[in-house]
């Protein structure tokens, strides 16, 4: 699954590690002298698998791997659900899915094969299928807008807007449109660019970075010694998944009240607490700063200083002055209107940078191919330039029987002309002001787009769904106007144009990782129909689960408030209103942070790598200034961990600190479906852990023992 530009921050150092770490185990696999290999001449990757014959699309296709595939489905659909409605800020799960994949698969066999009643091997391609299935399931819990456009068009973030609240534009959750919506737009991206797949694979020979990390891990499990260290690290992930589970349990008999518990710890006193710099004890963002570079989690807490520790103080000083101080704390009009249109500026300033560095990328990448009437150049491991004209083994075999199972450009174009009509007739009875011809036009523009996201994402593993989604905002919501429901037809279309461009550039990573793995292109389509599938059920179901459970979801200052709810829906606001109804020098504001996000990128960009990589992210230094600075205490503190553990056994933090982080967060991500089942029996904590001042806790004190 490629990197979201709005809340899935880039990892290729941390990409990167894994093919190494992949690589080297085919290395350390290989027996001098067997099959022709020697130290001088060692056998490449498909050398090694020759002897193991590829089964046909139909056998990678098993029963057990959909079973496998469903269950680890849910598991990560709740644990970025979670993540969705907290910060925002999503791991790349790929690794977490191959390795659990592989786990659950390779017990199902052993067990089998014990008895006498294994009937067909688990392979690397069957591997892959499951891996293929989990990603697009899990992926239309972020791209389906729950944490985002979605659930912007609930009545609860539009109290909170203050403006817009008019019947038109809200649009309350329920399963049954959710799950219609979800299928009417999530599989009309997978016929979009099928019939590019030899284009952009074979001929242009994008790398797609996440794809192919992800191919080298499988392709490395499936090795001997791959398997060895795969149950190893799957034994490791089953430990700190069991201590992050019975934490979060442990950690719930204590939050009978408002602000109890350890997440509430005034860890470093209740001065900063109150400014919300704490450690809450969340395994979960522990975890995620164990999987995030380093630059990331520092650039977050940056953001958290600057905002909270610095400019909200100041601001608040001017109350009274700048606006009126008998406003409410969600008031847009006040304080949290700079909060929020602040980080709009940052997160669209970013997203627009990339869009066009990408975008001119994208299109002089395909200029100069068209040019010379060569694919791209292909680098090795050491970064030198491979002549295209040199083909090596494992390119023949792969380029072979990817052309081999064709899947009919007339199937891809009648498919997307079906899905299209049928959205087109479906999607104006679901909203409204969603006039069929904006989704016809839509649908129009869709492959275009869909194709530079793909096409950029092979370059980069940077998806760009979300600024297409921002465009159709905008230009929706413009064209849809004011008092017509145009927020709501803004807040729409974005999902309709995020979920094509998503699950175009997710495919095509798929793509290349059913290349590398001899997945057959035919069974990889159709893993990810099924998962998609599965992901439409799924992920709305989870959703109502936390929406049911949680009656403060979606609330600021809440366990799950659901940040980017309502920034998207002010987007949606400032589309059809304009910049009327800010605060006063909240545009000026706007104006600073949207140019220096800009600017930042440039400085990044310009400057030797061994500088810019100490330049903060302008993305993910947004995020805390709406949300505030807690979470990233907490993935620093996994990165002190990583970094700690990395200067005493490098190796062994190559190894197993992934599978580490990827239990911390899967347990804590688990525990929130009991939580949500308490809750919604009513059953309550029976302790409230509350921290006061002395000051405080003697007027308590005083005032209990006047009872």
């Amino acid at each position: 699954m490629g990197l979201s530009e709005d809340t899935k921050p880039k990892s290729d150092a941390y990409e990167g590690e894994e093919m190494v770490e992949a690589t080297g185990l085919r290395q350390r696999n290989k027996s001098n002298g067997a099959n022709g290999e020697t130290e001088d001449n060692p056998l490449s990757v498909e050398q090694v698998f020759e002897s193991k014959p590829v089964p046909s699309w139909r056998e990678q296709l098993t029963f057990r791997a959909f079973v496998v595939a469903f269950f680890l489905a849910v598991l990560f659909s709740i644990i970025v659900m979670k993540l969705n409605l907290t910060t925002g800020i999503i791991p790349s799960l790929n690794v977490s899915a191959g390795l659990l994949g592989f786990f659950f698969v390779r017990m199902w066999t052993v067990g089998l094969e014990k008895w006498g009643f294994l009937k067909q091997p688990f392979t690397r391609q069957e591997n892959t299928v499951i891996q293929t299935a989990v990603v697009a399931a899990y992926g239309l819990a972020f791209s389906g807008g729950f944490g985002s456009y979605m659930f912007g068009m609930s009545s609860r973030i539009a109290k909170q807007a203050t403006e817009a609240d008019d019947p038109s534009d809200i649009k309350d959750p329920k399963l049954s449109w959710m799950i219609g919506f979800m299928f009417c737009v999530s599989f009309i991206g997978l016929f979009a660019l099928v019939p590019l797949r030899k284009i952009m694979i074979v001929d242009y020979k994008l790398i797609y970075p996440s794809g192919t990390a992800t191919a080298y891990l499988i392709n490395g499990f499936h090795t001997p010694e791959g398997a060895k260290l795969a149950k190893k690290q799957v034994k490791m992930l089953g430990k700190f998944f069991a201590g992050s589970f019975v934490w979060g349990f442990f950690q719930w008999f204590y939050t009978g009240g408002d602000g109890c518990g350890f997440s509430s710890f005034p860890t470093l006193g209740l001065k900063a607490y109150a400014n919300k710099f704490y450690f809450d004890f969340s395994p979960t963002y522990v975890g995620v700063g164990m999987i995030c570079p380093y630059i990331v989690n520092v650039s977050v807490l940056l953001g958290g200083i600057i905002s909270y520790g610095l400019m909200w103080p100041l601001i608040n000083n001017k109350k009274g002055e700048w606006y009126p101080a008998n406003l409410s704390k969600s008031s847009l009009h006040g304080l949290q209107g700079y909060k929020v249109f602040i980080s709009i500026a940052m997160i669209l300033g970013d997203g627009m940078y990339n869009f066009v560095k990408v975008f001119s990328h994208t299109l002089f990448a395909i200029y100069k191919a068209y040019k010379n009437k060569s694919g791209l150049p292909i680098t090795d491991s050491d970064g030198r330039v491979v002549p295209a004209e040199t083909i090596s083994f494992d390119d023949k075999k792969r380029t072979e029987l990817f052309l081999k199972d064709q899947i009919p450009k007339k199937f891809a174009l009648g498919g997307y002309i079906c899905v299209a009509i049928i959205s087109i007739i479906t999607l104006p009875h679901i909203f409204k002001p969603l006039k069929w011809y904006y989704i016809l036009v839509a649908y129009l523009l869709a492959p275009v787009l869909a194709f530079c996201n793909a096409y950029g994402c092979g370059l980069t593993d940077w998806s760009l769904a979300s600024t297409y989604g921002k465009l159709a905002i905008f230009t929706i919501g413009a064209w849809a106007g004011k008092g017509d429901g145009g927020v709501l037809a803004g807040l729409a279309a974005c999902g309709v144009m995020m979920s094509i461009v998503s699950t175009a550039a997710d495919l095509m990573q798929d793509f290349k990782t059913g290349y590398m793995t001899l997945a057959s292109p035919r069974s990889m389509f159709v893993s990810q129909v099924i998962g998609t599938a599965m992901g439409c059920v799924i992920a709305p179901c989870v959703f109502w689960l936390f929406y049911k459970a949680f009656n403060d979801l979606g609330l600021s200052g809440s366990d799950y408030p659901a940040p980017y709810a309502i920034v998207y829906r002010n987007m949606a606001i400032l589309g059809v209103d304009g910049f009327g109804s800010l605060p006063h020098n909240c545009l000026k504001l706007c104006y600073g942070f949207f140019f220096a996000a800009i600017l930042i990128n440039l400085i990044r960009d310009f400057t030797p790598k061994n500088i810019s990589r100490f330049i903060p992210l302008p993305m993910a230094m947004a995020i805390p200034f709406y949300i505030g600075p807690y979470f990233a205490i907490d993935m620093c503190v996994g990165s002190l961990i990583l970094f700690i553990w990395e200067k005493i056994n490098k190796v062994q933090a190559d190894q197993f600190g992934p599978a580490v982080a990827s239990g911390m967060i899967c347990g804590d991500g688990l525990w929130t479906l009991p939580q949500s089942i308490l809750s919604l029996a009513k059953v309550n904590p029976p302790i409230c852990m509350k921290f006061l001042s002395r000051k405080d806790n003697i007027k308590v004190d005083d005032f209990i023992s006047s009872w």
